[in-house]
């Protein structure tokens, strides 16, 4: 069977072909969706920190590093996605991003002290791949908790790719719902800090 591909639009991995993990684990993100998430944070990307939390293939992260990102985090739990995401990275000869593979609502604490550490903002992508499984209310509610704990000397701004059809809290925590664009059956919902 022949593996899926995708490409990074833009940046210094222009052209360059990714793998896909199965879609019967994980969703990609489309390049539109893609696209017009770059265009809403544009330059700002530019030697910042971006964390990808459910991240596949890795694609909305290494995109990110392509646009002249300084470090990316990823997290994935799935074996095989993981797997295509590690090649992706070595593929492109990435170096400046690190991937934790397991469980995103646990090792986001080892993203939060490394943020820390480093004293360092970070634009947060999170795409749960939940969206058509049951205990989706119970998994978004995770998710949502799991952002509240972030604190917010962490966040630049959260992104959430999710189905067209669910409508999400105007807050999370002190977060505040900017915008919501749609594309189809999916849709993007930009979080911002209170304090910028």
């Amino acid at each position: 069977m022949s593996k899926l591909q995708g490409s990074i639009v833009a940046g210094k991995y222009k052209g360059k072909k990714i793998d896909l993990p199965s879609l019967e684990t994980t969703r990609s993100s489309k390049v539109i969706v893609k696209e017009s998430y770059f265009n809403s944070i544009q330059f700002d990307v530019i030697d910042a920190t971006f964390v990808e939390v459910f991240s596949g293939s890795g694609s909305v992260g290494l995109e990110a590093l392509s646009r002249g990102a300084e470090f990316a985090y990823f997290m994935e739990k799935d074996k095989a996605a993981f797997e295509t995401l590690s090649k992706n990275i070595q593929s492109l000869g990435a170096k400046n991003c690190l991937s934790i593979y397991g469980n995103s609502f646990e090792n986001i604490e080892q993203v939060k002290k490394e943020l820390a550490q480093k004293k360092k903002k970070a634009f947060f992508y999170v795409d749960p791949p939940f969206s058509f499984r049951d205990g989706m209310e119970e998994i978004y509610n995770k998710m949502f908790k799991m952002l509240e704990s972030i604190p917010l000397e962490m966040i630049e701004k959260i992104t959430i790719e999710h189905m067209t059809g669910l409508e999400l809290p105007e807050n999370i925590g002190c977060l505040i719902r900017k915008k919501s664009k749609k594309f189809g059956k999916t849709s993007l919902t930009h979080y911002t800090n209170p304090l910028d």
